[in-house]
């Protein structure tokens, strides 16, 4: 075996025995609480389609329609000639959306937090984000040039003292997750703003986790806070979870678009979302709107997941949202609980370190308004049958 072979057979093994190696199951269904997985059917509980709308058939109707028009690829970049007529017309609904002047629409969140940070602050400048941020922005700001600081999660202390640091940085630039991937817990945003405004600082607010679902109208978590674009300048939200389509978006004013459509190197020099695709999103962001019981039922299930899993003895994290984290702690037992969970036909991940803080592996439970009262009391009495299976 020559030595680079040899090398990623040593990475290999080393992830076997930490209980941290990832596979890719082949899933065999359209998205909804109903999958196949490798074959074999399982109620899912994993999925971030919060509001049921990845195979609504509205949005399977809107995006055939606009394929046999538009064809199945853009062709090019938003610059060149891949800008159609469905991403100018997505861009100005997700703006009316969200109570912004502009919004700008990118191929992947991965792009939009990459391109958005690496625009906005460079070398001089300063980053500082949230220990427990989504691994986007964390790159977007070490590749971004400027001083990365980070402070405890959710700590108003700990930011207070990150600026404080920054004082001497040309400009600052606060990011934070509104609604936390792996936790599913809320940033204290009103604060966090203030704070912000007081060292002259920017705040940058990804709202992958909460657009769609939290605010009286879907607006997300800075609907939810109040919080409008003097507070928060930069929004960045994903279409791939709630929307039920594909892609990202920020959104802000006029001069901040048009700041992204100059500097960000991640809009600027990639193919632009198949038009079909920025359709489909469109439809969504109508059934967001007019279906306001999605929101309704999913806040109930919520609820329901919360209460049956203190009655049964399970470790819940201070989760208000669709992300329901079981804490196991333990990365072989964590993957045993799945394990048990799938041999009574419940689909749920595993999720282990690096992905969260070493000691806190635990099964990401995930809630969509697609579920039934039936599925999640199901689950319930799976996940005390696991435990009590698996053991302390």
């Amino acid at each position: 075996m020559n030595p680079f072979q040899q090398h990623l057979q040593a990475v290999l093994s080393e992830r076997r025995q930490q209980h941290r190696y990832r596979s890719r199951p082949e899933i065999g269904a359209p998205q909804g609480p109903e999958l196949v997985v490798d074959g074999r059917p399982y109620t899912a509980f994993c999925s971030n389609d919060y509001l049921g709308l990845a195979n609504h058939p509205d949005m399977r109707e809107a995006m055939a329609d606009a394929a046999q028009h538009w064809g199945v690829g853009s062709g090019a970049s938003h610059l060149v000639c891949g800008h159609s007529d469905e991403h100018h017309k997505l861009e100005q609904e997700l703006a009316a959306f969200c109570g912004r002047e502009r919004a700008l629409v990118f191929s992947t969140g991965f792009m939009a937090n990459l391109g958005a940070i690496t625009a906005l602050v460079g070398k001089g400048d300063a980053v500082i984000e949230d220990r427990l941020n989504h691994a986007s922005l964390l790159d977007a700001g070490l590749q971004s040039g400027a001083r990365l600081r980070r402070f405890q999660h959710n700590d108003l202390d700990s930011l207070q003292r990150q600026l404080s640091l920054s004082a001497q940085a040309v400009k600052s630039l606060v990011v934070v997750d509104g609604v936390f991937s792996m936790d599913g817990d809320l940033a204290p945003l009103p604060q966090q703003a203030a704070l912000a405004a007081e060292h002259n600082a920017w705040l940058m607010v990804d709202d992958a986790h909460g657009f769609g679902c939290l605010g009286e109208t879907g607006g997300g978590v800075l609907q939810h806070y109040g919080l409008g674009q003097n507070e928060v300048p930069v929004l960045m939200g994903t279409l791939g979870k709630a929307v039920g389509s594909f892609g990202a978006f920020v959104a802000g004013s006029e001069a901040l678009i048009e700041t992204l459509i100059q500097l960000s190197r991640s809009y600027i020099y990639t193919t632009a979302l198949p038009p079909a695709v920025a359709a489909a999103s469109r439809k969504s962001l109508q059934l967001i709107c007019r279906e306001s019981w999605r929101r309704t039922h999913l806040q109930a299930l919520i609820a329901r997941f919360r209460r049956g899993a203190q009655a049964a003895g399970l470790t819940l994290m201070d989760s208000p949202t669709a992300i329901q984290p079981i804490l196991v702690g333990d990365d072989a037992k964590a993957l045993a609980l799945s394990q048990a969970l799938r041999e009574q036909g419940y689909w749920v991940s595993a999720i282990r370190p690096p992905t969260v803080p070493e000691g806190s592996a635990r099964l990401r439970v995930t809630l969509s308004a697609a579920h039934s009262e039936a599925q999640v009391d199901g689950l319930l009495v799976a996940l005390a049958r696991g435990q009590s299976e698996v053991g302390d």
